[in-house]
């Protein structure tokens, strides 16, 4: 799931590309993204005319600001990703094997590039769910492999009330270090799933909470109310490191990821411990290893970062 960097990376490069820009129709080939708010016909109705003023991003979440004091909110899921570009329908194409073209993994899909090179001809971008048509003859999409993507729409109060706004916790590079020590008075739990939990502390997913409590020290399994002081000073200095690391190399393309051109982020080929299990420490050389928790996996070191005894 795209986490705080990847998301922010996403938004960056849309308010590059699609601010000022007007929604004059929509095409989709999945109903389902439309049921939390009504159906199709009112989805339409709050999006169709609209200009889009603003994209900014809240925890995982895209906030798209649009004319007459209306939102629209992509929560992208598990394998969504919003791309900007133009695409055409897929008649009578030929594909080919041949690197730097559209291959055969396209040939299903309803919707493919306007061109048969870039970025946007990466396999991983050919799911088209949704096209939003814009008056500069561009095309907002959503890419979404699983269909897991939330979407909502309606006046700005409204959404903004909703529990996906209202009820998450503080942008971890927007908070002083006092700020950060309050949180975790009295909190109780696993670090790892603390860490994780958007009603706590938003943007932090899987990839982020093991990067960040390796270069803590901490292991994923360390009570929180246990922790000190310092490991808290530790964690903090930690969290906006990895995050402004993760920023800088536009998020991690392990999976599904790609950027609103359709690029891959460069964070996974830098990355410490996620997804490292059996590989060495790059600190001591110790081996990786895996563990799950709450059905999640947590990757670390086992020397690093010791699970002490209370």
């Amino acid at each position: 799931m795209p986490e705080l960097p990847e998301v922010e990376t996403i938004v960056g490069g849309l308010n590059k590309k699609a601010r000022n820009q007007k929604i004059v129709d929509l095409w989709h080939d999945w109903p389902k993204y439309f049921k939390q708010i009504g159906g199709e016909k009112i989805f339409r109705k709050h999006v169709i005319g609209k200009k889009i003023l603003e994209f900014r991003r809240r925890g995982k979440n895209i906030l798209i600001h649009l004319s007459d004091d209306h939102l629209l909110l992509v929560h992208q899921k598990m394998s969504g990703h919003l791309l900007i570009g133009r695409w055409k329908k897929n008649e009578a194409v030929r594909f080919s094997t041949n690197k730097g073209g559209l291959d055969k993994s396209w040939s299903d899909q309803k919707w493919i590039p306007d061109h048969p090179q870039g970025p946007l001809t990466d396999p991983m971008n050919r799911f088209i769910r949704i096209i939003f048509f814009l008056d500069s003859g561009k095309m907002l999409a959503l890419s979404d492999l699983r269909r897991f993507a939330k979407i909502l729409c309606g006046p700005e109060q409204e959404i903004i009330a909703l529990p996906d706004l209202a009820l998450l916790g503080p942008e971890p590079l927007e908070i002083s270090f006092g700020e950060w020590k309050k949180l975790f008075d009295n909190k109780r739990g696993k670090i790892k799933q603390v860490l994780m939990d958007q009603n706590f502390l938003v943007g932090i997913g899987n990839i982020y909470a093991d990067e960040i409590l390796w270069l803590s020290k901490i292991h994923p399994l360390a009570p929180v109310d246990k922790l000190k002081s310092k490991d808290l000073k530790t964690l903090y200095e930690a969290t906006k490191k990895i995050l402004k690391k993760a920023l800088r190399l536009r998020g991690s393309s392990i999976d599904d990821y790609r950027d609103a051109e359709g690029r891959l982020g460069a964070y996974h080929t830098k990355r410490y411990v996620y997804q490292r299990e059996s590989e060495p420490c790059q600190r001591c050389g110790t081996i990786i290893k895996r563990i799950k928790i709450g059905g999640r996996s947590a990757h670390f070191c086992p020397k690093c970062q010791k699970l002490y005894k209370i």
